[in-house]
């Protein structure tokens, strides 16, 4: 019986955070001779030497943000070849929601100009410059987007609340909480 009532759970999670990563694909992403570009048309990363959030994040380091290591959900990682993002999530250990990092070969830059995003605010993050954004399909204002830039282009730590748990939820979108998750990893994120 609880496999029934946590696999709609991990699958809408699963969902916030593709939907997250497609609308940043989907804004970004026309080809040129079958070649990914960005929006302004110049060639993205080939992806063959992104970061890999799933592998390479240590327990530690998620342990220090306070998720749960054995919680992680692969939502994209090819084993092979040119990729534009490769992402996973975990469980928080403090309430009923997960912690999503992605990496992509996309750029602040392209973000700013993707129109299924909604650019909130600049923010400080470490020594980095980033922006905090929300899907614009996410009505519920579920899930909050801190994109940093690093040479590859950019990683993403992202905040989602359970969608079960949104009629009681502290604050929405959580910007705040995904900040304090965001200043905890950004250590352990590629420059």
């Amino acid at each position: 019986m609880r496999t029934a009532i946590v696999a709609p759970k991990l699958v809408m999670r699963t969902v916030l955070a593709g939907m997250a990563v497609a609308s940043l694909v989907a804004g970004c992403s026309p080809t040129k001779d079958g070649t990914p570009t960005t929006a302004s048309g110049t060639p993205t990363n080939d992806g063959k030497n992104l970061f890999n959030p799933c592998t390479g994040l240590s327990d530690a380091a998620l342990q220090a943000t306070k998720v749960d290591p054995a919680s992680k959900t692969v939502v994209t990682d090819p084993p092979t070849g040119g990729v534009v993002a490769r992402i996973c999530r975990w469980d928080s250990i403090e309430g009923p929601y997960g912690v999503t990092v992605s990496s992509l070969t996309y750029t602040l830059a392209d973000l700013r100009k993707n129109d299924r995003v909604t650019v909130v605010r600049d923010v400080q993050i470490g020594s980095r410059s980033g922006l905090i954004s929300l899907d614009k399909a996410d009505q519920d204002k579920l899930r909050c987007n801190i994109s940093l830039p690093a040479s590859q282009g950019m990683v993403e730590v992202a905040v989602g609340w359970d969608y079960s748990e949104r009629a009681s939820l502290p604050q929405a979108p959580p910007c705040d909480l995904d900040v304090r998750h965001a200043q905890e990893l950004e250590p352990f994120l590629p420059k």
